[in-house]
């Protein structure tokens, strides 16, 4: 049995996880103050380089070039099929990448009507805020719950910084929908309600409950126990088959999160990414499977680049596997931290077309590429609640 040491770091997070209460519904503090985007060195936080932020700035001009007069941004609207991307839809606007796009806007510095690029984050925003049904889901041509969470999570970071009335009701009833699709396993899955769960589900909804819950929205209780169960439950703990990598791999190395918790399931880079960084929005920051999962990224990182399928066309086992990969690391700090970020900026600075844009040849587009890539290379602004310490 893992040894679930809990160290809080915020006290909304405690009162929820040590029970002080059946469920949070804290007072939200006061708004912040403006951000000014002049990212700094801070200790072992990475200087942010003049290449890296030439590359976050082109990334935003072409997002903004490429915004639709909704405010959404096209994508192809679909479901993974294994290795490869299936859709159902190419010429709509995506939800779940409108917020992800969003999310780029303000992990820069650029909030809802302010800044250089505050009017492509109000446009961006109505389209959001009109994506939610009445039952609290956000979709839109059939968008899943990736783009659910991916929603929430946007809308958490707009309450958070402007304490808008009509964003913190749809965020409730987003977050509402959340907790009520939760199923028996303790996770969630591509449709909601379904009865089994994945990991690469369960952290997106994870780390918008995180958000939500950290300013002020209800999350009961029960839902992060059952989450958090559900992830620890994930974690290979002992040897099972082969190694990651083998040829005939069948099994799962100690030290990885597996797609679902059978324990015939497959891990990988990405899975573990995502369930390291999982248990950090639980409020996990002192357990077995992160230290095994962190030495495995940081042994695993050099291949997993490596690997053309992967890498070449920026295939979204990719972009999840580094936008999670970059928390993980990012939280646990040094001396994981630095080397880890500096191979995946390098790449991603390699990575950049000449246009700005980042691939994304297997997966929504290159709108979600670019939006991903950008927020990847963002993160040491710390301008993101979600991307701080």
């Amino acid at each position: 049995m893992i040894d679930l040491v809990r160290r809080l770091r915020p006290a909304l997070l405690t009162a929820a996880l040590l029970g002080a209460a059946p469920a949070l519904h804290a007072q939200a503090p006061p708004a912040p103050e403006p951000l000014v985007p002049a990212p700094a060195s801070d200790g072992d936080l990475l200087v942010v380089t003049p290449e890296q932020a030439a590359a976050v700035e082109r990334g935003l001009a072409w997002l903004a070039d490429h915004q639709n007069a909704d405010g959404s941004w096209t994508a192809k609207i679909g479901y993974k099929l294994n290795n490869d991307y299936n859709y159902t839809s190419e010429n709509n606007g995506h939800v779940g990448v409108t917020s992800l796009a969003c999310m780029a806007f303000l992990a820069g510095g650029h909030l809802p009507g302010r800044g250089k690029y505050g009017e492509c984050v109000e446009k961006g925003l109505a389209f959001v805020l009109d994506s939610v049904t009445d039952d609290g889901y956000i979709t839109r041509q059939r968008t899943r719950m990736y783009s659910h969470a991916f929603a929430t999570l946007f809308l958490a970071e707009v309450y958070g910084t402007t304490r808008r009335e009509d964003v913190r009701q749809k965020l409730q009833r987003a977050v509402d929908w959340i907790v009520e699709s939760q199923n028996r396993e303790g996770g969630w899955r591509y449709e909601p309600f379904a009865p089994e769960s994945d990991m690469s589900i369960v952290v997106c909804q994870v780390l918008a409950l995180r958000a939500a819950r950290n300013i002020g929205i209800r999350v009961p209780k029960a839902t992060v126990d059952r989450a958090a169960q559900y992830v620890v439950d994930s974690a290979v703990t002992q040897e099972q088959g082969l190694g990651y990598g083998h040829p005939a791999f069948s099994g799962a190395e100690v030290g990885t999160f597996r797609y679902q918790k059978d324990v015939y399931s497959r891990s990988s880079f990405p899975l573990t990414a995502a369930g390291v960084t999982a248990l950090h929005g639980l409020g996990i920051y002192s357990d077995e499977a992160i230290e095994r999962g962190i030495a495995f990224l940081t042994r695993e990182l050099p291949r997993f680049n490596k690997n053309e399928g992967v890498r070449k066309g920026g295939h979204y086992f990719f972009w999840y596997g580094h936008y999670y990969g970059v928390q993980a690391m990012y939280t646990v700090g040094s001396p994981y931290w630095e080397p880890y970020f500096e191979e995946v900026r390098e790449l991603l600075l390699s990575m950049q077309n000449e246009d700005g844009s980042f691939p994304n040849r297997t997966g929504p587009g290159p709108a979600f590429g670019t939006a991903m890539g950008v927020l990847i290379l963002e993160i040491p602004y710390r301008f993101l609640p979600i991307f701080q310490r």
